[in-house]
Order: structure tokens, then sequence, then C-alpha cells
């Protein structure tokens, strides 16, 4: 009793605060307690928000509402922000090549959920909020709660029906973890995969396509038509993504202009994508096993070099001059993806530069790229609001679509996304810049993840039990694990026996398809190979968007 009057003397903004915070840390500690691998993960806030807000219903304590909707959104905002800035380097590389069939098993597998929802909607009757609700927990991704939730209210849905959804995702949420695991269990077993076996295909596959790191290779000029050809002359070369950064030529290494002749028997160290560096070696001669790549003892030297002055931004390599400096750029590294090096790439903040030269040349170039290793771990808090403010805006405009009722928005949650992929995509804006430090990023994303969790948790609570125990929790449980079983099986099973994909890819796109980090791990645990890994990463920036606007869309058909 003395407690409850102690809290009771607490102001309202310092009694939500206190239960915020006291959702975060037990939450956190509960996601933490995992068997094997398996645990809540971030998932616990939203159980200890419920048990939280359950308490200080029973207790009679009352948290101010417009606080904890504040919260809620605001945390939102931050958490698929960082999102979009953290996927948006690599969103459109990944609907490119190998990744475009993991993508669309991926969209396979969110599309039949859908249908999957839609349908139990019209033959078990249940409400459109917890049915959103239900789907973003059985496929245990928190922002297309965050999405449904905020939809919901944007369609004039009183505050205590929205919290139906937040239910359904607490209760379908436990089975969405155990789903994903039972289904690749149930294809290792029933189709008898040998993970041995699937290890050395992805290896094989991998030598064969290459991968992130951009290949290199040293060929000796035998084709005589190139006998006193400039550099710049050779067919191809520069202009297709390949670049020379070293030759040698007896036993004297230097650093190649275009202006320099060819002679037969110099031997060029190449740079570039696979496929093009084969098309050099028919022009130019035969590969050879000769080591260029050590500059010791010669007046050629390389250095990484990060790209952080405003004023090479956006610049494009060709305009550089580099070739009247003596260097010359052999990789450029954007978001730990290596891409070619083209005449026309523009530079992005935190670029790192390989830059092959006489070690005073290079030294004299760095001022031209900024080269602060220091920014790369600053924030640039200017461009993380404006960003905002942008997404905002743009979640808020009305999108008509032939057959919606009405017009379909962004909201909140879409918005900010999409402001964030695109933005990180043209890197800066003016002096606004969009780059965010992987440390940064984890722990702003973390915060805002926590408090949106915090803040639904708190607000659902106090039905939450009433729900579970005498309401339909029991029925809509079950309803989930239709959602969370059905489009897996269907499409795991049709993709390893119809188009033959790799498992243990497979189990990483399946894993990338719920956006589930435990999933992920226990992939992982499987094997020591980096295909799940790499699966994962290929389907997530997808994904993750398309599991935002599916509530939205549910939303506005149905309602």
């Amino acid at each position: 009793m003395a407690l409850l009057h102690f809290l009771s003397t607490i102001s309202p903004v310092g009694l939500a605060t206190a239960a915020l915070a006291l959702s975060g840390a037990l939450g956190l500690l509960l996601g933490g307690l995992n068997w094997r691998g398996i645990g809540l993960g971030i998932g616990g806030v939203l159980f200890a928000g419920l048990f939280v807000g359950h308490w200080t219903s029973v207790a009679g304590l009352h948290l101010a509402p417009e606080m904890l909707e504040f919260v809620r959104e605001f945390g939102l905002i931050i958490f698929v922000f960082t999102i979009g800035i953290q996927v948006g380097p690599g969103f459109f590389a990944s609907l490119q090549r190998a990744g475009l069939q993991f993508n669309l098993i991926a969209a396979a597998i969110v599309l039949l959920g859908v249908a999957t929802t839609v349908a139990l909607h019209f033959i078990a009757d249940i409400p459109v909020p917890a049915l959103v609700g239900l789907m973003s927990g059985a496929v245990t991704n928190t922002p297309g709660l965050g999405a449904a939730t905020q939809v919901l209210k944007d369609a004039g849905i009183p505050s205590e029906v929205i919290s139906e959804a937040s239910l359904g995702y607490a209760v379908a949420y436990p089975f969405g973890i155990l789903g994903i695991l039972l289904t690749m269990i149930a294809v290792r077993q029933v189709l008898a995969i040998r993970i041995e076996r699937e290890e050395a295909d992805f290896e094989a596959a991998r030598a064969k396509g290459g991968t992130k790191e951009l290949p290199a290779l040293n060929v000796v000029v035998r084709n005589p038509n190139l006998e006193g050809l400039e550099l710049g002359e050779v067919p191809d070369l520069y202009d297709q993504g390949v670049v020379v950064s070293r030759l040698k030529r007896g036993e004297v290494l230097m650093h190649p202009l275009r202006s320099m002749a060819l002679h037969m028997g110099d031997v060029l160290h190449l740079v570039g994508p696979a496929d093009k560096l084969h098309a050099m070696v028919l022009i130019l001669g035969e590969e050879v096993d000769v080591s260029l790549t050590s500059t010791k003892g010669t007046q050629l030297s390389w250095q990484r070099v990060a790209v952080t002055a405003q004023k090479a931004l956006g610049k494009h390599i060709r305009d550089l001059g580099l070739e009247e400096r003596s260097v010359s750029i052999s990789r450029v590294t954007r978001a730990g993806t290596q891409l070619p090096v083209e005449p026309d790439l523009a530079l992005q903040f935190g670029d790192i530069l390989t830059v092959v030269g006489a070690p005073a040349d290079i030294e004299a170039v760095k001022p031209l790229f900024g080269d602060q290793m220091k920014s790369l771990d600053l924030v640039q808090f200017s461009g993380v609001f404006f960003g905002i403010l942008l997404g905002v805006i743009l979640g808020s405009i009305p999108i008509a679509f032939p057959g919606l009722p009405a017009p379909l928005k962004l909201g909140l949650a879409g918005g900010p996304l999409v402001a964030a992929i695109l933005l990180s995509r043209i890197g800066f804006i003016g002096p606004f810049v969009f780059f965010m430090p992987p440390v940064a990023n984890h722990a702003l994303r973390e915060l805002g993840i926590v408090l949106f969790l915090s803040a639904v948790g708190l607000k659902a609570g106090g039905q939450f039990v009433q729900t579970l125990i005498h309401g339909p929790g029991l029925t809509w449980m079950l309803y989930g694990m239709v959602i969370t079983l059905v489009p897996l099986m269907i499409v795991g099973f049709v993709a390893r026996v119809v188009y033959r994909v790799n498992y243990l890819s497979l189990s990483g796109v399946l894993a990338g398809s719920m956006t589930d980090p435990p999933a992920l791990a226990f992939a992982n645990g499987m094997s020591g190979s980096a295909a799940a890994s790499v699966g994962y990463a290929s389907v997530y920036p997808l994904v993750m968007c398309m599991r935002i606007l599916a509530p939205q869309i549910i939303v506005l058909l149905l309602l």
C-alpha cells in the first residue's frame, strides 16, 4: 500500500517514464534468455510491457495516454528510419543477379502469408485489428505491427479496438519463432538433405559466380597488335569497370598511366568484375601466376582513403583529375560491398577508396577526399532529422490505387523507411549527409524499437490476461500458427524440390522472409558456411518493406 501511495504521488509524465523504463529493462533481460540460441529477442520487451501494463491497471495507476502515444510513434519512426539507412545501400543491388531468385522466394512467402491471413478473416470472421496483429506476430515482424497500429489510427479506429492488434501480435509471436525452425527441420528431414553436400555445392557456385570482393588477376601482354599502343587506347580497358592498378616491366613495378605505351611482355594487375576480366585476358594475352601485390622495395604504394570531404561528395571519378596527379583508384568499397571502378561512379560519404601511386602522390590527393576517419564514427544528426522530416511528409501523401476504397498512405512506418532507403542511396542533399556508423545505427534502432514495444505493451496490458484466458486469445494463437506454417512449408518445399535451391541458402531466405535473427542463428548453427547469412541479407531489405506495407493494404481492403 505504501508503494502504491508513493507511485500515486508521481507526476503523470514521471509515472509513464518509469513504466517505460521498467518495461524496457525487464524486457531486454527477458529477451536475452535463450535455449540453444532460441529466445524472444526484442519481443521480450512487448511481453514485459504487457506485464507492467496489466499490473498498473490492476493497481489503478493511470499512465498518460498522450505520452505513451507520442513515445510509441516516435520510437517507431526512429526504428524504421534506421532500418532504411542500414538496408538502403544494398536494397537495389539485392534485386539483381542471384539475389533475384532469393527475393522472389521471399516475396512469395510474404504474399502467400497475406493471402492466408485474408482467407482466415473470411473463414473465421477475425476482426481486422486483431487480424493484422496476428499476421505481424506470426511472422515475428515488429515494424509490421507498427504499420498496422498507425493505419488503424488513421482510419479512425478507437484506441481500445486498436489494442487488439497488439494482443494478436503477442499471442502469435512465440510460435512465429518456433514455426520457422520447424520448417527448416521438416524440409531437411523429409527430403533427406546432407549438409556436407550443400556446403560443397554452395562453395562451388560461389567460386564460379564470384563474391562481393572484386576479383583481380595478372595478365601478360602477348597481343602484337597492342605493341606501342597507349593503355587508354586498349579496347574496353578503363571503361568497363576494369582498372589497371600496377604494371611490371622487366623487374620494375610502376604505376600505370593512360598515356603509357604498352610493350610485349608487360604484366598488368587488373581489378574488376569477373566477366570483364575474362574479356580483357582474351584481348591482352594470357593470365600468369606472378605476384604484383607486394610493393616493397618499389616507388609504388597503395592506401585506403575515406571520402569525408563535402567537396568530394557527388564527384565522378573521371572529374577528379587523378591521372594528372599520377594516382589511380583500384577499388571503391561502399557499405561493405566493392564496386567496379567506372569513370562515371559518383562518390558518397563513407566510401573507402584504394588509391595506388607513389607515397608522396597519395598524400597529396588525400585532402581532395578528406580522409578524416573520425568522421566515420560520428552520426550526421542534421541528416537524420532532415530525413525524418522528409519521411513524415512522404508518409502523409495519399496515393490512390485502383480497387482500393481509400488512398494508401505510407504512414509514419512506411514514409520514413522509404525516405531512408532513397536518401541512403543518394548519399547527400546539399549540407545534409545520410550516413550512419553501424554501431550508432544499431543503438538508435534498438532504442526506437524498445520505446515502441514498451508503449504498445503498456497500452494493451490491461486487456491481455482477459483476452488470453476468457477471450479469443487461444483461438487467435491457433490462427497465428496457420499464418506462420502454411506459407513457409509450401514455398520451402517448392523452392527445394522444384527449383533445387541450396538448402543452406534456402534456410537463410526463410529466416529473412520472417526478418527473424534467432532463425538465422539456428540456420548458421547447422553449418560454418556463409550460405544462410548471404540468403538472409539478400532478401531482408525487400521483405522489410513488404512486411510494413502489407498490413496497411489489408486494413484498407477489409475495413
